[in-house]
C-alpha cells in the first residue's frame, strides 16, 4: 500500500484492511497485508505560489498565469511550483521499482500522479498523460502482460454523490481552452471551477 507523505492520501488509505499473517518462526511480529509505505515521489503536483487555491481564484488572481496553464497543461509550470514534465522526472524511479515489483501495490495517490503513472503503464504519451481521466472515488486496477496492461475500473461512489462533496476533476484537465467549453457557467458556487487545483 503506497501512498505519497500528504495527509489526504493517508487519512483515506487508513480505512483499508491490513491483515497480519504471523508465524511460529517470524521473530518479527508477522508479514503485514497493505502495510502502508509513504513515498514522497507520490506527493501532488506542487502548484507553487497558486498552492491551495482554486482553479477559479487562480483564473482571478492570476489570469496570464490561468490562460498558460490551459494552453500547455504538460510543460506548464506554476510560479515556484512545478510542471508534469517534473513530476514525470520524479516519478521515472517508481514507475521501475512498480516494474520490478512481483506483488500487487495499491497506491492511494492525487489525480494528476496517477494520470503519469497510468499513461505510463497504458503506452500514452507524454502530451496525452494530463488529459487521462481519473475520476474521484474510482479503483482502477491495472494488470501487467505481455503487451501492456489490462484495466479494471470500480465506482466507489455514484457520480451524483461526488458532486454533492463540491469534488469533480476540474475543467482545465480537459485539452480545450475554457472559454470554447460549452454551457460552461459562470457561477459562484460551481463545484468545479471550485474545487482545488492540480
Amino acid at each position: 500500500l503506497w501512498t505519497s507523505t500528504m495527509r489526504r492520501t493517508n487519512e483515506t488509505a487508513q480505512f483499508i484492511e491490513r491483515t497480519e499473517i504471523k508465524t511460529d518462526e517470524d521473530a518479527y511480529g508477522g508479514w503485514v497485508n497493505f502495510r502502508p509505505t509513504a513515498r514522497r515521489n507520490l506527493d501532488e503536483l506542487y502548484a507553487g505560489t497558486c498552492d491551495g487555491m482554486t482553479y477559479k481564484e487562480i483564473e482571478e488572481h492570476y489570469p496570464s498565469e490561468f490562460k498558460r496553464r490551459q494552453a500547455d497543461k504538460l510543460a506548464y509550470r506554476y510560479p515556484r511550483g512545478e510542471s508534469y514534465m517534473d513530476v514525470t522526472l520524479r516519478l521515472e524511479p517508481l514507475a521501475h521499482e512498480m516494474e520490478r515489483t512481483r506483488e500487487p501495490v495499491l497506491i492511494v495517490g492525487h489525480q494528476g500522479i496517477l494520470r503519469i503513472l497510468y499513461a505510463y503503464f497504458m503506452g500514452l504519451t507524454r502530451e496525452e498523460a494530463p488529459y487521462v481521466s481519473i475520476p474521484l472515488n474510482h479503483v482502477i486496477q491495472l494488470t501487467p502482460n505481455a503487451y501492456g496492461c489490462h484495466e479494471r475500473r470500480v465506482c466507489l461512489m455514484d457520480k451524483r454523490e461526488m458532486l454533492k462533496d463540491g469534488q469533480d476533476e476540474p475543467v482545465t484537465s480537459m485539452p480545450t481552452l475554457r472559454s470554447s467549453v460549452e454551457g460552461l457557467n459562470e457561477v459562484d458556487d460551481d463545484p468545479v471551477m471550485n474545487a482545488p487545483s492540480c
